[in-house]
């Protein structure tokens, strides 16, 4: 039950060439550090990231696409990162682009074993095109596929040798839907703590989903738009 590793680079041993890894965090509130920095170490290539976003051009997810590690993008929002967009306009990367809660839910559907589902989001645009649609109650809806990865990269604010989690605040967002929606689940967390001392009510991710976990060494918890006024 002790699932405690060293450090991210240990961590991610198991992680190889063309492998899916889905990323927690929104913008780069609550995305995990460490971890990327540790698949940028060991240089994997041909990845497919799920992540609501792609870092910036010198931080986050945006160090993996500096290296050319990541194959294919799923992601929601990407506006922030001039190499992504370059990256995708000279077709080095690959991206599929979904509507933000389409991907929470085809996140949420890997994870509760669902195949697939229907949602209106998407009917009649660029979205819907090559996918299935079907009408209910004479409304148009599109049906999409759940998502699963090989691993997820989660972070956390607390956690326990167990595994279990608690999340701080808006840096919950997507890690909760991930750490039940791939094969490996690795855990970074800004505190480790002993048994007992996180209340069992306030556990967000239960360990059961959690198959490594470590204590990140720093965090630099950037904001990706500061914006100051006079007083």
């Amino acid at each position: 039950m002790d699932k405690r590793i060293a450090s991210a680079d240990a961590a991610i041993e198991k992680i190889h060439d063309g492998a899916t890894i889905l990323m927690g965090g929104f913008g780069l509130c609550g995305i995990p550090e460490n971890l990327i920095a540790a698949v940028r170490r060991k240089g994997t290539k041909d990845l497919t990231i799920v992540s609501n976003n792609a870092g910036v051009d010198d931080f986050g997810i945006g160090v993996l696409l500096q290296q050319r590690q990541v194959k294919k993008m799923i992601s929601t929002y990407v506006g922030e990162n001039k190499l992504f967009e370059q990256l995708v306009l000279s077709g080095e990367l690959q991206v599929e682009l979904n509507p933000q809660g389409t991907l929470s839910e085809r996140l949420r559907a890997g994870g509760a074993g669902i195949p697939a589902f229907y949602t209106p989001t998407g009917y009649g645009t660029m979205v819907a095109e090559g996918k299935e649609t079907r009408e209910f109650d004479g409304r148009m809806f599109v049906m999409e596929r759940a998502i699963r990865g090989n691993f997820a990269f989660i972070r956390a604010w607390k956690g326990d040798r167990w595994g279990n989690l608690i999340y701080r605040k808006t840096a919950r967002n997507f890690n909760p839907m991930m750490a039940t929606a791939a094969d490996y689940v690795i855990a970074e967390v800004e505190e480790l703590v002993e048994l007992g001392q996180l209340d069992p009510d306030q556990v967000h991710t239960p360990g059961i989903f959690i198959d490594a976990i470590f204590q990140g060494p720093k965090y630099e918890k950037r904001i990706e738009r500061r914006t100051v006024r006079r007083v």
